[in-house]
């Protein structure tokens, strides 16, 4: 894995850090001694208990614990693991995610050079003191990479990106991509092979594509000193089909499957395991019954640690499932949306999500509540993703800086008990 820069912003670190103060009042859970399924730490309440159906590395940061109010259920606690795969001594990480990239053609022409070649890079620049300051930054590209040689601008409905959109992503700090969606095979098996290449070139591994059936599960990441399984998974293809025998191309949404996936991945020495889900109804605020019934099945098995989704290109609900943190949907970091009347303002609403974990001696994972950082996508100037917080830059257009006052109290109506405004970014 590629060497991360220089760390967060003294802004990002201040915000960060206070959280931790908050956060410290609020852990401490208890340790489960067994593996059954994952529950909540002591004392916690979660806010939902639905029921329905070759290692790379990635250096330490100092970016300390999340933010979040003191009212929230802050941890959830992951079982015992096998002692070979303990950590020698109790190690502390935060990850930080965000939702859909989504490069609709107006935001390929925006990245057009004038020499013909793409540049994405301004685009992601205001996220990338916080991606930086997290130990571990995942983003979920939903556009599989244009084939070397052909269009990067194809027809409406279907979605590409040049493979510029790897080294963009790459600076602007992720260290890893969630790549399963219903557009992954929107350019064949040429654009799956194109965008785990262009991926791998840049220095940023991913999960959800293969180019070959040992690719299916993804090489274990080690962060702080802590082996962390990335897992990602579609609910369709859109009705595209793969070449027979080669359906391992692309993973899709089944449970069992899943499950089974997920406890490989321990087999090898996951301490910690993350699923990435594409799932949920476009525009659909609430989760669907399908996510609530994959959701419990996954949280059920004790096997999984954390779920992040996306899809529904617009914010759902954070929740616990069977003591497990929930995301549903982080919105679309990165569109064209809205793109008619059918589509929300929202649909320019994202957020970072950041999320602290806390690995004991004896394996057990504490996990802490996410915080959300709102964002707003600027899609008349140069479609830049900017935090909603820099509605306090008198540098700013009066109308820009009204829309992303806006954008933060849409999100802070739906999130608002997750949602931390960093001072100055």
């Amino acid at each position: 894995m590629r060497m991360r820069r220089p760390g967060a912003t003294a802004a990002t670190r201040f915000a960060l850090a206070a959280a931790g103060v908050l956060l410290a009042a609020c852990s401490g859970a208890a340790a489960s001694p067994a593996r059954p399924p994952v529950v909540a730490s002591t004392g916690a309440t979660p806010t939902s208990t639905t029921t329905s159906p070759g290692a790379t590395s990635v250096t330490p940061s100092t970016l300390p614990r999340s933010t979040l109010p003191p009212t929230l259920p802050p941890t959830t606690l992951s079982p015992t693991l096998p002692a070979t795969t303990l950590p020698a001594v109790p190690a502390r990480l935060t990850m930080a995610f965000t939702g859909d990239i989504v490069p609709h053609r107006a935001v390929n022409r925006g990245a057009i050079q004038p020499d013909g070649t793409y540049d994405y890079t301004a685009m992601f620049s205001h996220l990338q003191p916080m991606l930086e300051g997290a130990d571990l930054a995942i983003c979920h590209l939903e556009a599989p990479v244009a084939p070397p040689g052909e269009q990067v601008l194809i027809e409406p409905m279907r979605l590409s990106v040049a493979a510029e959109i790897a080294p963009a992503i790459a600076a602007a700090g992720y260290d890893r991509c969630s790549t399963a969606s219903n557009h992954s095979l929107d350019r064949g098996h040429a654009g799956i092979d194109a965008t785990v290449n262009a991926l791998e070139a840049a220095g940023v591994p991913q999960s959800g594509m293969a180019r070959t059936p040992e690719e299916v599960l993804p090489a274990l990441v080690e962060v702080n000193g802590v082996q962390v399984a990335h897992l990602s998974y579609t609910f369709s293809f859109n009705g595209l089909q793969f070449a027979a025998g080669e359906e391992w191309r692309s993973n899709v949404i089944e449970p069992t499957r899943i499950v089974a996936d997920a406890a490989a991945m321990r087999a090898k020495g996951a301490q910690v395991v993350v699923v990435s889900l594409h799932w949920g109804v476009e525009r659909g605020v609430q989760p669907t019954s399908f996510q609530r019934d994959i959701a419990h099945q996954l949280t059920v098995s004790g096997q999984i640690d954390l779920i992040v989704g996306h899809h529904a290109h617009v914010l759902q609900p954070i929740e616990q499932v069977n003591g497990v943190w929930v995301v549903w949907g982080m919105g679309n970091v990165l569109s064209d949306h809205p793109t008619s009347s059918q589509w929300p303002p929202s649909s320019q609403d994202a957020a970072v999500v950041t999320v602290g974990m806390q690995i004991a001696a004896d394996g057990v994972v504490a996990v802490d509540a996410p915080v959300v950082h709102p964002t707003w996508c600027d899609k008349d100037h140069g479609y830049v993703i900017r935090f909603t917080s820099e509605a306090d830059d008198p540098a700013l257009s009066d109308a820009v800086r009204q829309a992303l006052r806006q954008s933060e109290q849409r999100t802070r109506e739906l999130l608002g008990q997750f949602v931390v405004r960093p001072p100055g970014g």
